[in-house]
């Protein structure tokens, strides 16, 4: 039986990280102290988040004197970081979220970071969870991010109080012709489990059971229960509605919210560079629910640097990792760069004063669940994420589930 004792008091967090702007307790992670270190630090990471980093690690490099190479790997990164780390041929460090600890923890690919109590301490204690696997802290969080509606202000100046509404005023706006879509959302011909899951979960939908302690258990999959069935009718009916399709790709659902096609944006904080350049007016809130149904809960992710167990120059990965990305000063420079609410106390304070965005990302995080880092998790993103696409395509609801549940117990021998 599920519980759900492994939600997240994201808004006593930030009350936390307020709360912090006067204490005198300040970890000892400079980035002015000199560097002994001669070679050149390999960092590898998608292409997207290569460019927000890169900029801010070079400043980093230049300051001290030594070299930081980030590189953007295209396409199966998790998969060539393992084999290149098998073949003792991969980076330094990758940075990537925090849910493929427990697969690279059993590959042997990464080492745990030893974080000092005081480095502890200056992180969201939340964030600080997510990266402890079977007892050890395996990558340094530096940012936390989470699903939020983000609506146009000037085509739909109210907040809707439920899914239902939320689609009745899309299509209402799309009926009249200023807009082109009901709702802007990732989803892509494979599906997309990640920006499904609010949605699932408001239609009484889980992906793993949990113990009192919060610890998910794989042997309780939800998919596997008829709640699931009930819940994917509902993404079905989205995918009837025009709501959810599989052409709304990666390349799609930013850019026409920014373009003012949808009046609404189901999103994270990292498209908030190009909705302000964009100029619109608009606002945060949290993802409604179905009409009668469960809170609209999104996974809680953080985005995480993680130390190669096999890399050329582990020593010096280990303390940039533990001792210059849990600094304030380092934290501070990738939320500029990328705004995601940062896992540094400080930064995070700083960061809720000036902007208030990132406050509403964070309030529309509260109750939201960690995304699970056990190995098993691999296994459900392809199932889950076809029978996403089948089912708002009009692909029949209980055979697509059954396929997915089947597809995961197989591969992770339930």
């Amino acid at each position: 039986m599920r519980t759900k004792t492994a939600t997240l008091a994201v808004g006593a967090a930030l009350t936390m990280a307020l709360a912090a702007c006067g204490g005198d307790a300040e970890p000892q992670t400079t980035d002015e102290s000199g560097i002994d270190f001669q070679g050149t630090l390999v960092i590898w990471t998608d292409e997207e988040r290569a460019e927000s980093l890169k900029p801010v690690v070079q400043e980093f490099a230049d300051a001290n004197g030594i070299e930081i190479e980030v590189q953007g790997i295209a396409e199966n990164l998790q998969d060539q970081f393992v084999t290149a780390s098998e073949q003792g041929e991969g980076p330094d460090i990758l940075v990537q979220a925090h849910d493929w600890i427990g697969n690279l923890v059993q590959n042997g690919a990464i080492e745990p970071i030893p974080l000092t109590e005081e480095q502890q301490a200056a992180m969201n204690p939340d964030a600080l969870r997510a990266v402890t696997y079977d007892g050890q802290i395996y990558g340094t969080p530096y940012a936390m991010e989470n699903l939020a509606l983000i609506r146009n202000t000037d085509l739909a100046p109210e907040a809707p109080a439920t899914i239902e509404e939320m689609v009745a005023t899309g299509n209402e706006l799309k009926d009249a012709g200023d807009v082109e879509d009901v709702l802007s959302i990732e989803v892509g011909k494979d599906g997309n489990p990640y920006n499904a899951y609010p949605f699932y979960a408001s239609a009484g939908g889980y992906l793993f059971g949990q113990d009192a302690e919060g610890n998910y258990d794989p042997a309780d999959l939800g998919l596997a229960k008829p709640e699931a069935v009930d819940a994917f009718e509902k993404l079905a009916w989205l995918g009837e509605e025009g709501a959810m399709k599989t052409t709304m790709g990666p390349e799609h659902a930013i850019p026409m919210f920014a373009e003012g096609k949808t009046a609404f944006l189901v999103t994270g904080p990292w498209a908030m560079n190009q909705i302000r350049e964009a100029g619109i007016s608009y606002d945060i809130t949290p993802i409604p629910s179905f009409e009668g149904g469960d809170p609209a809960t999104p996974f809680i992710g953080t985005q995480t640097f993680f130390v190669a167990s096999k890399g050329e120059n582990k020593a010096f990965a280990q303390e940039f990792v533990a001792d210059f990305i849990t600094g304030a000063d380092l934290a501070t420079k990738l939320y500029e760069s990328d705004p995601r609410p940062p896992v540094n106390i400080e930064a995070a304070s700083a960061a809720a004063e000036s902007d208030p965005d990132m406050a509403k990302f964070l309030a529309a995080g509260e109750g939201g669940y960690i995304l699970p880092a056990i190995p098993e998790m691999q296994a459900v993103w392809e199932p889950f994420g076809r029978a996403h696409a089948a089912v708002i395509s009009g692909d029949d609801v209980e055979a697509a589930v059954k396929g997915a549940a089947d597809a995961i117990q197989e591969a992770i021998g339930a």
